[in-house]
């Protein structure tokens, strides 16, 4: 053999990890059956955050690169991907979890103070790793949230805060996207054409809806109004710098321009895994609310309006983080601008060539 023998339960370290289920209800003489759950469920994410770890730290290195090959693109987003894969299976995790009743879960709480998944440093190295900024954070008892952790651990989150995310580095990606300048192209100003023609006609239909109240059209038309105006701010430097100082955008303009560009004309070759990465990014974000939501409802389910084992609201508090704790938000606000295929506008042929390059 070229390596020695090794046993399944050796290799798997078992002895340790299935002894790491220590209930309090029976440490206190009143053993609570669901308790092992619990346990269980929670330790396995940990697992888990560890794999997500894992994956982003082994991509966050090519943020230090002055360029990112087509090969590392392809095994960053195949990385990726797995992390979604992941998150899909931590937030099925929850229906199993909640197999136990509010009343099962009430049998051992109180043993549980101050303890809570608000104290999970590996969860805050993910968030802080995809590039969740310290000021878009919802503040928990007028602390920061790495009040929570170990003095520790405290100290690796400050060192991770100094570094870069996965954020920077999909910006500083996007900003390298070629293909955006040509003396002879002026794409921008006519996908601007097809952009404002496809909202004004929102803006049409609207009027035309005979159900609609006064007061809905007028709201939604308000709305479509203050679409075109981001719009054109999207194309003049003043103006979006100041979208980024209302926190309508976080993105580079030269990254969001990148952006558009690959998502528009997705389908040519060289932009289908530039495109695909975009996507995956979108979905990490998307899991990443799941998660917050459907936690948020079964703390609802579990506590009602009590108070979580670490004392902030609960429900509330998880709600809250589910609608702002967002990283890659850009993405989703792109879409206002999209426009259907047959809107988009001519390509030079020199583009063509250099996007179909392998055709």
């Amino acid at each position: 053999m070229k390596y020695p023998s090794l046993h399944y339960n050796d290799y798997l370290h078992l002895e340790l990890l299935l002894k790491a289920q220590s209930r309090k209800s029976e440490e206190y003489k009143r053993p609570a059956h669901d308790e092992m759950l619990f346990i269980i469920v929670h330790q396995a994410y940990e697992l888990w955050f560890k794999q997500i770890l894992f994956e982003i730290d082994s991509i966050l290195p090519l943020a230090k690169q002055d360029s990112i090959s087509e090969s590392e693109i392809f095994w960053a987003t195949e990385r990726l991907q797995r992390v979604v894969a992941i998150q899909k299976l931590i937030n099925g995790q929850i229906d199993i979890l909640e197999t136990m009743t509010p009343l099962d879960f009430l049998e051992f709480r109180d043993m549980l103070y101050p303890a809570s998944g608000f104290q999970s440093f590996q969860w805050r190295l993910i968030e802080t790793k995809l590039g969740l900024k310290m000021q878009n954070r919802l503040v928990f008892n007028e602390t920061p949230f790495y009040k929570a952790l170990a003095p520790e651990q405290q100290s690796q989150i400050h060192q991770t805060l100094s570094e870069s995310t996965l954020f920077e580095l999909v910006e500083k990606w996007l900003e390298r996207t070629p293909f955006l300048v040509d003396d002879n192209f002026v794409f921008w100003k006519e996908y601007q054409k097809s952009a404002r023609k496809m909202i004004e006609q929102d803006i049409e239909t609207i009027q035309s809806l005979g159900h609609l109240t006064a007061e809905v059209k007028e709201k939604s038309i308000q709305q479509m109004n203050q679409n075109i105006q981001v719009l054109g701010s999207l194309f003049d430097e003043n103006q979006f710098e100041n979208l980024r100082q209302q926190k309508y955008f976080s993105l580079s303009q030269k990254a969001i321009h990148a952006a558009l560009f690959i998502q528009i004309y997705r389908d040519e070759l060289l932009l289908q895994k530039p495109f695909e990465l975009i996507s995956t990014l979108i979905e990490i974000d998307e899991r990443l609310t799941e998660w917050r939501a459907k936690h948020g409802m079964m703390a609802y389910r579990m506590l009602g309006k009590k108070i979580g084992t670490g004392g902030s609201s609960g429900h509330d508090y998880l709600k809250k983080t589910a609608d702002e704790h967002k990283v890659f938000t850009d993405f989703f606000n792109l879409s206002t601008f999209f426009i259907p295929r047959s809107a988009r506008p001519q390509l030079p042929e020199n583009i063509l060539k250099r996007l179909r390059r392998n055709t």
